[in-house]
Parts: C-alpha cells; sequence; structure tokens
C-alpha cells in the first residue's frame, strides 16, 4: 500500500508540473461547451420571435383579426408594409410576410370534418430566400397551430350554442366551457425543455474525459524514456500496482473536470446568452454513478493506449485520431437523433454514447440509478476489459 500511495504522488507531481497539459484537459472541454452551446443555440431554439415580419390583411372579420392578434402577443409588432415590400422581403430586411386573402374570416369558420381538396389556402407565409429550413418549419408549424387552434374554437362554440338553444331546462347563467381537446406536453416530470446546453455539457464532458488519453500516454512515453519505468521493474515493482497508481490520479482530474464542466453549464453559460444546465430534480446517486463510469472507461482506455504507442509521433497521432472517430460516431459532434438509422446504430458500439446516454438519461429524463444501470454496466465491463489488456501487453513487454 505504502508503495501504490508515493507512485500515485509521483504521478499527481508530474501531472501538476506539465502545467500546460494539465490546462489543456481542463480548458479544452469547457472551451468547447461555451463555443458550440452558443453556436448550436438556434438550431435546438429557433429565434422566431425577433424576426421581422409585416402583415397584408385583405379581410376584415373577427377572426383574421383574432389570429393576428394572437400572433403579434407572441412575435411582437409587425413592421410597416412598404410599397415595395417584395424587395425588402427578397434583400432580407422582412424576414417574412403574412398574407391574408378576402373573406379568410369566413373560410375560419367554416369548421369542416373532411375539407374538400381543392379549397386553396386563405393564408400565406412568405419568407425571405436565405431562411433556415428549421425555422422555416417553425414559423408554418406556428401559424398552422394558430388557424387549426382558431378553427375548433369556432366548433366548440358552435356545439356550446347548440347545446345551449336544444336544452329542455333553463341553463345557468354561467359560460359553457368544453374542456381542451389536446393537451401537450413533454413526458418529463420537470418538464425541461432540451436546447444547446443540456446536449453539449453532456457531449463534450465525455468527450474531455477521453482526451485524459493524451495526457497519460505522453507521460507514460516520458517516463519510459528517462528509464524511470525501468528502474521500476528493477525495484520489483508489480505491472498491476504500476498501472493502479495511474488510475487514481486520473480518476482525481476526471472529476475536476466533470464539476468545471457542470459548473460552466449552470452559471457560466446563462451570462453569455445562452439557456442554463437544470439540475434541479435530478437523481445526484444516478449522476455520480455514470460519470464514475465513464471515468473508469475513459482511464482503462488511456492505460491499454499508453501500453501500445510506442513514441511520441505515435501517441501525437493515434490520440486525437482515436478521439475523434469515437466522438463522431457516439453522438458527442453531432446529436444521435439526427443521425441516419445505421448510423444510430453504430454510435451505439461507441464508449462515448454510453455514456453521452447515460448523462442524457439523468439530466433530461430524470432517470434513476436503475435507469441509468444498462450503461454504468457498459461502461465498467468495457473499463476491466481495457484494464485487463493493457496488463497483458505490459507483461509481454517486460
Amino acid at each position: 500500500m505504502t508503495l501504490l500511495l508515493a507512485l500515485m504522488k509521483k504521478e499527481l507531481l508530474a501531472l501538476f508540473r506539465d502545467v500546460n497539459g494539465l490546462a489543456a484537459l481542463l480548458l479544452m472541454p469547457v472551451l468547447f461547451i461555451v463555443i458550440m452551446s452558443l453556436a448550436l443555440k438556434d438550431v435546438y431554439n429557433p429565434p422566431t420571435k425577433t424576426l421581422n415580419y409585416a402583415v397584408e390583411n385583405k379581410d376584415d372579420g373577427l377572426l383574421s383579426t383574432i389570429l393576428l392578434d394572437k400572433w403579434r402577443k407572441d412575435h411582437g409588432d409587425a413592421k410597416a408594409l412598404s410599397i415595395d415590400w417584395q424587395k425588402d422581403l427578397l434583400a432580407g430586411k422582412l424576414k417574412y410576410v403574412i398574407q391574408i386573402d378576402a373573406q379568410s374570416s369566413e373560410t375560419l369558420a367554416q369548421v369542416q370534418i373532411a375539407p374538400n381538396a381543392n379549397n386553396k389556402a386563405s393564408i400565406h407565409l412568405l419568407v425571405e430566400p436565405s431562411m433556415d429550413k428549421a425555422m422555416l418549419a417553425s414559423l408554418q408549424a406556428q401559424l398552422s397551430g394558430l388557424v387549426s387552434g382558431i378553427q375548433v374554437q369556432t366548433l366548440r362554440t358552435i356545439i356550446a350554442t347548440q347545446v345551449q338553444t336544444s336544452a329542455t331546462t333553463p341553463t345557468s347563467d354561467t359560460e359553457t366551457k368544453l374542456p381542451d381537446l389536446v393537451d401537450v406536453q413533454r413526458s418529463s416530470a420537470a418538464q425541461m425543455t432540451p436546447t444547446s446546453v443540456q446536449q453539449n455539457v453532456p457531449a463534450w464532458l465525455v468527450f474531455g474525459m477521453f482526451f485524459v488519453m493524451s495526457a497519460m500516454s505522453g507521460l507514460w512515453l516520458i517516463e519510459r524514456e528517462n528509464g524511470v519505468t525501468a528502474r521500476l521493474h528493477s525495484f520489483g515493482v508489480p505491472d498491476s500496482t504500476l498501472l493502479l497508481s495511474k488510475i487514481v490520479p486520473y480518476l482525481g482530474v476526471n472529476a475536476l473536470q466533470a464539476v468545471l464542466m457542470l459548473t460552466v453549464g449552470v452559471w457560466l453559460m446563462p451570462l453569455l446568452g445562452a439557456d442554463a444546465l437544470q439540475l434541479a430534480g435530478i437523481h445526484w446517486s444516478a449522476l455520480i454513478l455514470v460519470i464514475a463510469t465513464i471515468s473508469l472507461a475513459a482511464v482503462g482506455l488511456a492505460l491499454l493506449v499508453a501500453c501500445l504507442v510506442q513514441t511520441q509521433a505515435q501517441a501525437g497521432a493515434v490520440v486525437p485520431i482515436l478521439n475523434v472517430l469515437m466522438a463522431a460516431i457516439g453522438g458527442i459532434m453531432v446529436p444521435k437523433f439526427v443521425m441516419p438509422t445505421f448510423m444510430q446504430h453504430l454510435a451505439e458500439l461507441s464508449p462515448m454514447n454510453w455514456g453521452l446516454e447515460g448523462l442524457l438519461t439523468v439530466l433530461l429524463r430524470q432517470g434513476d440509478v436503475i435507469a441509468v444501470a444498462p450503461y454504468a454496466t457498459r461502461l465498467t465491463i468495457f473499463a476491466i476489459l481495457t484494464f485487463v489488456l493493457a496488463l497483458i501487453i505490459l507483461r509481454r513487454k517486460n
């Protein structure tokens, strides 16, 4: 035990003496979180409420007025419609124009169960040429939702009127109100809305933990070139003890990374204009379990790579490529839900994906220890296998 503690102290001293390497381990994933969260903010939440728009209303009915009032509450006041508004739209000065044809209120009031396929739309959404597809889809969905809501409300009013007039007994003076037909909620106890921060903090947290491969392989090669490893073997230090002495210090580095990145997500990102990472109501025991097993898997793989590489040039080439490939396949750089089906199946082979899914289960799906157990089990098995392989390789070399 004394020998193991002495070797761990040696490893910590080597880590803290390499200030640049330690700073890279801690700050690199933080920079990724900040940059990617800000860059992808509008992908998860298109800023449709801040776009300049105008309205061309040729209808003087009540329902079109109601529609525009509702739209104004969510998107602000419309800009004045100029004579050359088509040119403004083409140049991007206006992001979109809502056109309402004459007698649109009558069309909205004609609630039909099976509308005629030949009916032409009376409300038009004209957008500027360069508008992003996600933003266009969001605007279209919001406008369609308002139109459908007005039609449903019209139908409810008609039904309520018929019920009142056909009743055999006098109705009360209170207004008849039918229940809402549809109630939409996310399936989460906290009703949490996914944001770029919710995706990027867990993703780059996992990536940062696996990046310890770079530091470990570098220090391992330096010790080998300086003869430190050979001297330790001459003193009778077992290979297993040598490997174990490197596990705890790097587990500590990973724990520090996790605390730092969660802190950035909770407190720094809101100051930069992004959404905050929501930790309220999560199962902390499940979060700690996932982070611990991710760290074990990352350190285990780092030990294996350190035992395999022979030179600094090999480490400089193999480690970044391996990290980037696992991140690209595992849903770190590209979210898994936007991948095609075969890529989603391929992602499930990456240890980074196991860690990411475990974190998302805790942070977004309110998962407990039982929910994250499958991911934690895979990561633990992976850590054991890599450690055993590293030990076998090290013994063969010696």
